[in-house]
């Protein structure tokens, strides 16, 4: 493989663990079986018809559906038949889920309408449909079992809280989901209650596990081995976080503004909530009244955007004190659902406290799990406990814009450590095209564009001459540049009414939507804020009509080679038709050129700016 092409790792290993003769067997077996630092396929763990499927239910320490009694969690488990005299003990790689038992069904009516007019109170949301519970018993997933299971690996599912056959409530981002995983993590550490049953007292144990889990998962799934680290459980020792929500807010909002997760657009942490509620019919209006219609409803904001307690409950960010488990965090960078500031910042707050950490970005969409080899080498190193040098690989891992995601260019990180912030400034140009500049302008006074949601950005980026938005580019590039970090804007701006939208785009001209086209090709990056919010994340205040206001907001990373020919374009526009609300056209928004810019972080530039004074 290219990724370890230059590696140590194409020197054989070969390592015994773990040797037991079973009774069922003629000849002893060896486990792990390592070859170049990753966990090999075990022969005699292949036959999915040997494999023992149990199901069981944990008990957690909180009551969250109101019926007097700690909730107890449904969990599934799928190990090989060599594990049942307890002779064997081998590790865990854990996921977790609110979708596993089924989800709301068409029609999706039950979204927040969004057409809203900004700082007054939302129209009324129809509550979702009953979710019917899919599923039998002992199975709740077959994810990861056929990739794992034979590799020496014991998998465990569980759902939930409030979700298939689990119970309590779901929360969308509360403590109950990461304690729920807590207390399975436990449960394998022989720390929490197991019982055959839902309600039962006859109790099971995990004799058949060293102890040490690893969790992965896919978006909210991969929320929930992040959230589950947080906590600090011993027993997790390795977690890979595919596109994880690790800020609700952040999901939800951007700098104050209500904004909707890319492809969902009116949807917000109660929607979510109505799209998983699969649980207990029984415990449905409890839950609906106590959670999604109290705290929920008290919490979420949609008049104003800011954020407050009830977002900061969901905020893991700010939850990482005891977090230890070794990660290897996966993202996309045209990632526009969970976008990829989420893994961007809890990455760089590992580095900082000196948790293992590694990161493997592609140029794609939503999810994408890194190659195989690397997740094998990773919960081997920390699962198995073999030392297979995985701590000296580079640190960054990044799919180049024609490769194929198993195949990423190595880094000593992300950010680039070559690359500096360039600054950018616009000149005049409106309503047509302006230029932009590396030097600093002044007396250029301002320019105005009128907000009209019917507009799309892709349409207002590839107008020649329209009052709907501004747009600044650079001369075509001498050369390719290459962008890695968080690019970062500052917009001086006045508005006509008390409230307004702000978007900014980052772009690549001419835009290219032809046969052959690219997601890499036209978006560079982009970002979303509420003028309002100018001050203060927690505390938005009305504009002052006519009054100028400079709004400072980073905009998502990237790391992406602009190639030759190339125009990179700053964009400015009001609602943006996919994600924000949609208040009445109308609105003027007026820029302050000489108090505006934007900040790409290059790690080369001399070149390919040679036309640009």
């Amino acid at each position: 493989m290219k990724i370890f092409a230059n590696s140590f790792f194409h020197c054989l290993i070969l390592i015994t663990f773990v040797t037991i003769s079973a009774a069922a067997q003629q000849s002893s077996l060896t486990v792990p079986v390592i070859e170049d630092g990753q966990a090999q396929t075990i022969e005699e763990f292949s036959d999915s018809d040997e494999w023992i499927r149990q199901d069981l239910w944990v008990e957690t320490e909180f009551d969250t559906d109101g019926d007097g009694e700690l909730d107890r969690m449904h969990v599934a488990v799928t190990r090989p038949a060599q594990t049942e005299n307890g002779d064997l003990k081998l590790p865990v790689i854990y996921e977790t889920s609110p979708y596993y038992a089924g989800t709301a069904r068409p029609p999706y009516d039950f979204f927040w309408n969004v057409e809203q007019e900004l700082g007054e109170d939302p129209p009324t949301r129809k509550p979702g449909p009953e979710v019917r519970r899919i599923g039998e018993r002992p199975i709740i997933s077959n994810s990861h079992i056929s990739t794992w299971v034979p590799r020496g690996f014991i998998v465990v599912h569980s759902t939930s809280p409030g979700t298939g056959l689990s119970d309590g409530s779901p929360s969308v981002g509360g403590e109950n989901e990461a304690l729920a995983s807590k207390a399975v993590i436990e449960w394998v550490n022989g720390k929490a209650k197991g019982y055959t049953t839902r309600e039962g007292d006859e109790q099971v144990e995990a004799f058949w596990t060293n102890g040490n889990v690893g969790m992965t998962g896919t978006s909210y799934n991969g929320f929930l081995p992040f959230a589950a680290a947080t906590t600090g459980v011993d027993g997790l020792k390795a977690v890979i976080p595919v596109a994880p929500v690790t800020s609700f807010y952040k999901y939800y909002r951007s700098n104050g503004l209500v904004r909707s997760p890319g492809g969902y657009l009116g949807e917000d942490v109660d929607v979510l909530y109505d799209f998983i509620h699969s649980g207990d019919e029984s415990k449905r209006e409890y839950n609906n009244r106590t959670v999604r219609d109290e705290i929920m409803a008290e919490g979420l904001d949609r008049k104003t955007g800011d954020y407050n307690d009830f977002w900061e409950d969901r905020n893991y960010l700010n939850k990482m004190d005891n977090y230890k488990a070794a990660t290897l965090m996966a993202h996309a960078f045209n990632d526009w659902n969970v976008m990829p500031e989420h893994t961007f910042e809890a990455y760089k707050q590992l580095q900082e406290m000196g948790v293992p950490a590694m990161v493997y970005y592609h140029q794609g969409g939503h999810g994408g799990e890194p190659p195989h080899e690397l997740m094998n080498k990773w919960f081997t190193r920390y699962l198995f406990e073999i030392e297979n040098g995985v701590e000296e690989l580079e640190r960054a891992w990044i799919v180049r814009e024609d490769d194929d995601r198993e195949n990423p260019t190595a880094y000593e990180d992300f950010p680039h450590p070559k690359a500096s912030p360039v600054t950018f400034y616009p000149t005049s140009g409106a309503p047509q095209r302006g230029g932009l500049s590396l030097n600093k302008r002044s007396n250029q006074g301002t320019e105005t564009l009128v907000d009209n949601y019917s507009f799309t950005g892709s349409a207002l980026a590839q107008a020649e001459w329209t009052d709907h938005r501004l747009i600044y580019t650079t001369p075509e590039l001498s050369d390719s540049v290459h962008i890695s970090g968080q690019p970062s804007v500052s917009v001086t701006l006045a508005s006509s009414k008390p409230a307004a939208n702000l978007t900014v785009w980052i772009v690549s001209l001419p835009w290219n939507e032809g046969r052959g086209s690219q997601i890499t090709d036209n978006i560079i990056t982009r970002g979303w804020a509420s003028p309002q919010n100018h001050s203060s994340l927690t505390d938005s205040e009305p504009l002052v009509p006519g009054k100028f206001y400079t709004v400072e907001f980073d905009l998502q990373p990237d790391d992406q080679i602009i190639p030759a020919g190339q125009k990179i374009g700053l964009m400015i526009f009001s609602s943006d038709k996919e994600y924000t609300l949609w208040p009445q056209p109308g609105t003027e928004l007026t820029i302050d050129l000489d108090r505006t810019s934007f900040t790409l972080p290059l790690v080369n530039n001399a070149d390919a700016f040679s036309e640009i004074n």
